[in-house]
């Protein structure tokens, strides 16, 4: 029951396998892609405890070696210390130019593993081995590496693809219910922006099933969010025009991250999902989507027990012009102006610069008087 996906980038075109028991078999995906037969694995704490043996193991059946960094979990391990213990440590294992990296958990470690191996003398290969659904689904796919600044959220990073993506659809049972639902904010995120259909199918059984345990529609919504991912990745790969439309909900979900210090009061899929609920109830405040859409967009939320609304989010936040200032500082902003992507409709996204002040701190009021 694996599926592949590839990501068409020419010289540099890679695959996306998903499916159960990858990381099992990792060995026999990483191996071919070997120079000499060991790689350098960077994990966190908590993944490491369960998935870093298996992962040894799936590698010393093809015969390839394996040492290991674990780092602290959590968001605040995206800072500059973390990245340079790493790289030190990389560079104290002699990992050479031809080696690979291998980025073994969720965003955090994909993102500044891969930003490592972008750095580290002067770029070298890496694998990235998401364990949450949202790196599966969103961040270890398109070659985004970075780190956070306490100006703002991926601030400091660099494009560098993988050259290889295994998503072990079995990594995704051992994921607490909160971490599971964050990641699934990135795959409602897809329907929202460009398939109406796949939206369809999430609120009528497909996100339901996801939440249960339904090995298949885990299959099938990892394998749809990243076909969409890879498609426009192939035509911006370095976020020049489409490939911003990625980014529906993260200005908004991005800017409240900052707010609440990137820590446990606001998981990054809890940003997106309220963000992409802002996205559309400022899209339909301008007038471009119906007034039932934000509703429909809540409702699914909602049902699914996830954080849709500013309310959700425990703790006191900047009042709108704190919140409209953190986004002046998101990575998209042109001449001082932020990119905001807003909809005509369910799976109608588009890219925009023209949004008055004005109405953003309206949407944002309403939201906060809720």
């Amino acid at each position: 029951m694996r599926e592949t996906v590839d990501v068409a980038l020419g010289a540099r075109a890679y695959s996306i396998e998903i499916g159960p028991g990858l990381i099992a078999r990792a060995g026999e995906f990483i191996a071919p892609l070997l120079p000499r037969p060991r790689v350098a694995v960077i994990t966190d704490e908590t993944v490491a405890a369960r998935w870093l043996e298996p992962l040894r193991e799936g590698l010393a059946a093809s015969g390839v070696e394996m040492q290991a960094l674990a780092l602290p979990p959590g968001e605040g391990t995206k800072n500059w210390a973390d990245l340079g213990r790493t790289v030190e440590w990389l560079l104290a294992q002699k990992v050479e130019r031809a080696d690979l990296v291998v980025a073994l958990g969720g965003g955090v470690i994909g993102d500044l593993a891969g930003f490592a191996a972008a750095i580290l003398r002067r770029g070298v290969g890496f694998v990235q081995v998401p364990t949450t659904l949202l790196a599966q689904v969103d961040s270890a796919v398109g070659g985004k590496t970075g780190v956070n600044s306490p100006h703002g959220k991926n601030l400091i990073g660099a494009f560098h693809q993988p050259r290889l993506v295994l998503a072990d659809t079995d990594a995704l049972e051992t994921l607490p219910a909160r971490e599971l639902l964050s990641g699934y904010a990135e795959v409602v995120k897809y329907g929202l922006l460009g398939d109406a259909a796949f939206f369809d199918w999430l609120e009528g059984e497909g996100g339901a099933a996801l939440a249960a345990g339904d090995v298949a529609a885990r299959i099938r919504a990892v394998r749809r969010s990243c076909e969409m991912k890879a498609e426009i990745v192939a035509r911006d790969e370095t976020e020049t025009g489409d490939r911003a439309l990625l980014n529906l909900g993260h200005t908004f979900g991005h800017a409240l991250e900052a707010a609440t210090g990137y820590s446990a009061r606001l998981l990054h899929g809890e940003g997106v999902s309220i963000g992409c609920q802002l996205a559309f109830e400022l899209s339909a405040r301008l007038g471009l989507c119906s007034q039932e859409t934000p509703g429909r967009v809540a409702a699914h939320f909602q049902a699914m027990g996830m954080r849709a609304r500013l309310g959700d989010i425990p703790g006191e936040l900047p009042d709108s012009d704190g919140l409209i200032a953190l986004m002046a500082q998101d990575k998209k902003v042109k001449a001082g102006v932020p990119t905001f992507i807003l909809a005509r409709g369910i799976g109608e996204a588009f890219v925009t610069r023209e949004v008055s002040v004005e109405a953003l701190r309206a949407t944002l009021d309403a939201a906060a008087a809720r």
